[in-house]
Formats: C-alpha cells, sequence, structure tokens
C-alpha cells in the first residue's frame, strides 16, 4: 500500500479529478460505499449507530456512509455538527441525496443538550467529522465533541484519519481515540508515526477506485511491506548449491562488557541462511565466545583493555559481506575497525556502537561503491543528524530520507512501523513486529539477520525489508504461541526464525501454488 502526506492525497484527488475525468461526486460516492462495506463487515443489525459529520468531505463521506446502512436496516442517526448551510460542494450533493432517499438529519446546532444526553446511548460512533484537513488546534464544538466521543464505550470507526489527528504525523492534542480507523485509498504518514498512530486502532485501507498513475504521478514513493511482498522474494534453494552458494559472512563485534550481542548477531545469520561465517571479537574475550557457537569460525585481533585495539587485516579473509558493531564499545578502536571496513569494497552493515563515530567517518561512506546500510533507533539516529530524538521522531520519513539520499546509504530507522530507505529516496514500512521487541539485544539480532539475507538476494532492498519483516514477524509468533510482550528474549527470536521461514517457505509457498 502506498503511504502518503496530505498535499499528496489532495494532489491525487485533484489529478483524479481533471485528468481521469472521474468526478468528485463519484469518488465520494465511492469512498462512502466502500467504508460502509467495511463496517457491514463488523457490525451487528441490532447496534445503535451514530455517524458524526462535519463541512467537508469527511462529512460527504459520512452522509454516504450512513445512507448505505440504513438502507441495509441498520438503525442509524446522522448528527450533522456545523449549520447546514455550511456544507458545500460534494458533500452538499452527499447530503442532498441522503434526504431525497428519505433519510432525516439531526442538527446539532440548537439541539446540544439532545445531542449529549444521546451521545452516550450509541453502540457505534462513526467519526466522519474533520478528515485530513485539520490544522492547528481542534475548535469548538468539535473539541467538546471529540472529548465527548472518547469518555463514550461506544466503539469508535474513524474514516480516513481520526478526527483532530494531523495526517503527516506530529502532535496529537484533542483527537478521537479510534478502535477501528478505515482509511480511504492511501494510509496517511500519521498512521505510522508516533504519538498520532495510536489514536488509530486497528487500521483497514479500502480501495475506492483511485487509478495506480495518479498515485503515482503525485507522491513521493513509500509504500507497506507485506506478507505478500516476503513470499515473492524470498529467494528458493537450488539443488546444485552448496555453503559457499549462500555468502561468507563476517561479523565484527563484542568487548569485555559486551560479549552477548555479537553472538547474537553471528546466531541469527546462521539461522537465516549464511553459508559460512566468521567472527571477529578482540582476543580478550576470545576463551569467553569461542564455545557458544560451534558453527561459526573465529578470527581473534588484537585488544586493549578488552576492546578492540584499532587493528585489523580483512585481507586474508574471503568475505561477501560484513556486520560490524554489536557489543563493539565507543573506543578509538571501534574507530579505526570501521574506517577498515568501510575501505573493504563488499556490502556493509554499520549497527549500534559502529555508527557512534558517524560525522567522523562519513566522508569514507560517500566514496564506496558496495552497499552501506546503517539500521540506527531514533537516539542513534538523532545523534549521527545532531538533532533531538523529537525532531527524530517527529519526522521519521524525512530525516531518513535525507540521510539515505545525502550519502548514497541503505538506512533502516528502526522502532514501531520500521522504515527501510534505499539511496534513491524510495521508502518501504514494515508491518510487523509488537513491544516484546523493545528489549536489548534485538537490534543485534536483526543485524545479523539483515548480512544473512544481503548475501543471498539479489536485491539489496529486497533483502533488508525482508529480514525486518521475519524479525518482526518472529515476535508475532512468540506473542501469539503463549509468551508476553514482556517476557520475550533476543534468543527467543533468534530460536524463532526457523518458524517463520518454514511458514513462508512451506505454507505460504504452497497456498500460492
Amino acid at each position: 500500500m502506498r503511504i502518503v502526506t496530505a498535499s499528496e492525497m489532495y494532489a491525487i484527488d485533484r489529478d483524479t479529478i481533471e485528468r481521469i475525468g472521474m468526478s468528485e461526486e463519484s469518488l465520494m460516492e465511492n469512498a462512502g460505499q466502500a467504508v460502509a462495506r467495511a463496517l457491514l463487515e463488523r457490525l451487528h443489525p441490532s447496534m445503535r449507530i451514530a455517524v458524526l459529520a462535519g463541512t467537508g468531505n469527511n462529512g460527504g463521506d459520512g452522509f454516504v456512509v450512513a445512507r448505505v446502512l440504513k438502507s441495509y436496516g441498520y438503525c442509524t442517526d446522522v448528527w450533522l455538527i456545523p449549520p447546514k448551510e455550511k456544507v458545500k460542494g460534494a458533500a452538499k450533493k452527499a447530503l442532498d441525496i441522503y434526504e431525497n432517499a428519505g433519510y432525516e438529519v439531526k442538527l446539532y446546532s440548537g439541539n446540544e443538550q439532545t445531542f449529549v444526553e444521546q451521545i452516550a446511548h450509541y453502540d457505534v460512533i462513526v467519526d466522519a467529522l474533520l478528515g485530513i484537513g485539520v490544522q492547528g488546534a481542534v475548535r469548538s464544538p468539535y473539541k467538546e465533541i471529540i472529548d465527548m466521543v472518547n469518555r463514550t464505550n461506544a466503539s469508535v470507526y474513524a474514516i480516513d484519519v481520526p478526527s483532530g489527528i494531523p495526517a503527516d504525523g506530529g502532535a496529537a492534542d484533542t483527537a478521537i481515540r479510534a478502535d477501528v480507523t478505515i482509511t480511504i485509498q492511501c494510509p496517511k504518514l500519521s498512521a505510522y508515526t508516533f504519538p498520532t498512530a495510536d489514536y488509530y486502532g486497528e487500521l483497514v485501507v479500502v480501495d475506492i477506485g483511485i487509478p495506480p498513475l495518479s498515485i503515482a504521478r503525485n507522491a513521493e514513493f513509500r509504500s507497506t511491506w507485506e506478507e505478500a511482498d516476503v513470499v515473492r522474494t524470498l529467494p528458493k534453494r537450488q539443488k546444485s548449491s552448496h555453503k559457499g552458494t549462500y555468502g561468507k559472512a563476517l561479523v565484527i563485534g563484542g568487548s569485555k562488557r559486551m560479549t552477548g550481542a555479537v553472538t547474537f548477531t553471528a546466531k541469527a545469520a546462521l539461522r537465516s541462511g549464511a553459508g559460512l561465517l566468521t567472527m571477529a571479537i578482540p582476543e580478550a574475550i576470545y576463551s569467553v565466545v569461542a564455545n557458544r557457537i560451534p558453527e561459526a569460525m573465529y578470527y581473534p585481533c588484537s585488544s586493549h583493555d578488552g576492546y578492540f585495539s584499532g587493528e585489523i587485516d580483512l585481507s586474508h579473509l574471503d568475505v561477501d559481506a560484513i556486520a560490524v558493531g554489536p557489543g563493539i564499545g565507543r573506543t578509538e578502536g571501534t574507530k579505526n575497525v570501521v574506517k577498515t571496513v568501510l575501505s573493504h569494497d563488499v556490502p556493509v552493515v554499520l549497527d549500534a556502537d559502529a555508527l557512534f563515530f558517524w560525522n567522523e567517518y562519513a566522508p569514507f561512506v560517500r566514496k564506496r561503491s558496495a552497499a552501506t546500510i546503517v539500521t540506527p533507533h531514533p537516539g542513534e539516529m538523532a545523534r549521527m543528524l545532531g538533532v533531538s530524538i523529537r525532531e527524530v521522531e517527529n519526522d521519521r520519513f524525512g530525516v531518513a530520507k535525507r540521510l539515505a539520499m545525502e550519502y548514497g546509504i541503505y538506512v533502516v530507522l528502526k522502532g514501531p512501523y520500521t522504515i527501510v530507505t534505499t539511496p534513491d529516496g524510495m521508502q518501504y514500512v514494515n508491518t510487523t513486529g509488537n513491544p516484546a521487541l523493545a528489549k536489548g539485544g534485538s537490534g543485534d539480532v536483526l543485524t545479523g539477520m539483515i548480512v544473512a539475507f544481503l548475501m543471498q538476494h539479489r536485491s539489496i532492498q529486497e533483502a533488508i525489508s525482508n529480514a525486518v519483516w521475519v524479525h518482526g514477524k518472529a515476535a508475532d509468533f512468540l506473542v501469539e504461541k503463549g509468551h508476553s510482550q514482556l517476557d520475550v528474549l533476543a534468543t527467543d527470536v533468534i530460536e524463532e526464525i526457523p518458524n517463520v521461514l518454514f511458514y513462508l517457505t512451506t505454507t505460504k509457498l504452497a497456498e500460492v501454488f
């Protein structure tokens, strides 16, 4: 699914009307019909339903929704919040059709006390108040109405975006807290950024017939990465293959304080299909780490006080991809190791402490011909860019795109709805995962999965997006199978990788064929 900003959605609508030739009224009818069908799948005819309508297109969608529900015998009231004369354009046409069909509108203006008395008695409230056009603070009477809706026990369904939520994300003051948001044609940025995403509840996207051409020529490329994408792009192993076919990975990390991180990365890489794997670790921790993964080869490197001294010779190693950073520490030795790695002409994944000295070796990154992948969480991204974490979170799509395009790298901005950005600015949003991954070691596991997938996929973006998806799906499987979101460990995620891959390569492929 393509993800758009408010201005892009307006441009898409204009394009569809002016260049494609669909009328605004037909688009509104399509939208209302699609939303109504989604509601009919979820609502029981015995439920009392209130549709709260504003003046704009969101309100017009609400009139269509109410008309369809009433035609199916659902007990539905339409409350028009502004005075009727303020409803214009296509929304006015939808209101006229609603009334011409023999249905009555309840007017909020002049009947405020009646509204207050009745709103608490509905089973379902459909929010068609404000839509994507909201700017600034929500004004009266919408503010009071939204507060009342949020205090009811009704199930709340928002049309397109919860009223009061800025479509492009950011701070949310007064806004509908929806149980379900039925988004029209394309999800908006605020569905995948926080705190706004918390207001959406379940996200349902309905197609209203806007041609893909209108979207393509009016919106930057942002798309969700779904299970079907993973099944379509996950490599199939050939009978003639051998261990070298699936790549020789080098994982560099570990220190006296963090011996586990590099182990997580290495084991996750092997579980994700890497053919051969070497762990480069400080010689001071070799005796601690060497017996943890018998399938790995080891390269003890010179160390100082339990950390890499900075000297690492890669010339004698035959490797196809490198991951560096997990547990490596923030020392001068780390800085020198990373600089050496970046001079090696293979794909490199920079994670954790390998990102700490970003500004000092960013010039080397620009000159690389092989792919560079960085995997920051918001705090690391803020440090890399010299901004606050809040600035990163308020513009996750924007900051990730700027960094990727400035340095010609792949950026994996981690968090809920991890964003993968390519060097040309295309963005893919992950749709798996849950708060169980909010625990130390989860990022190290993802790094190992990425480096393994890089060596098995022809497309770097597909490799990264698939690794992120499988990583999140492993956490989802764990929670579905009896773990809580509190107790999941990084080792649990690693051990669940085989179940996800079995599901994708056996169960899902069987469905395809």
